[in-house]
């Protein structure tokens, strides 16, 4: 059986800037969410930064964004689009961090146990070091 194909959307550079407009600003509540000791809503926001970042870059740079459910897929795109592009260890950590922080979506959003500070402080340095990433290839 052939590998899956990933669902794609494409994305203008106003989009793509747009994208990355609302990862600003899920950063901002995430750091203000964080900063009030809302650990949930912190952690959420910084995942939905995470995701409008990542759809801006794969926006600006490959003219298109995952519109997949699986975000394994989205992780393996973002690598096949942007490995020509990147600096092959900066994406490869980059990749990881986004990981980390797709991995716990599920976790914050859907299971019934609560964020606690010290599980918002992983999110949050991922999150602000990964955005950081982000913008500089917008630059």
């Amino acid at each position: 059986m052939p590998p899956r194909q990933p669902q794609t959307r494409p994305v203008s550079g106003a989009e793509a800037a747009s994208y990355l407009d609302k990862a600003k600003e899920f950063e901002l509540a995430m750091v203000d969410g964080y900063r009030a000791g809302r650990w949930n809503a912190a952690a959420l926001a910084g995942i939905h930064a995470a995701i409008s970042g990542t759809d801006a870059v794969l926006g600006k740079l490959a003219g298109q964004r995952s519109a997949g459910e699986d975000h394994a897929m989205v992780l393996e795109f973002l690598k096949a689009k942007l490995s020509s592009r990147v600096g092959k260890a900066s994406l490869d950590g980059q990749v990881r961090r986004l990981s980390r922080v797709l991995g716990i979506k599920n976790l914050v959003e859907y299971e019934s146990r609560s964020f606690a500070r010290a599980d918002c402080d992983g999110v949050v340095k991922d999150v602000s070091r990964y955005l950081d990433w982000v913008k500089s290839l917008f630059i």
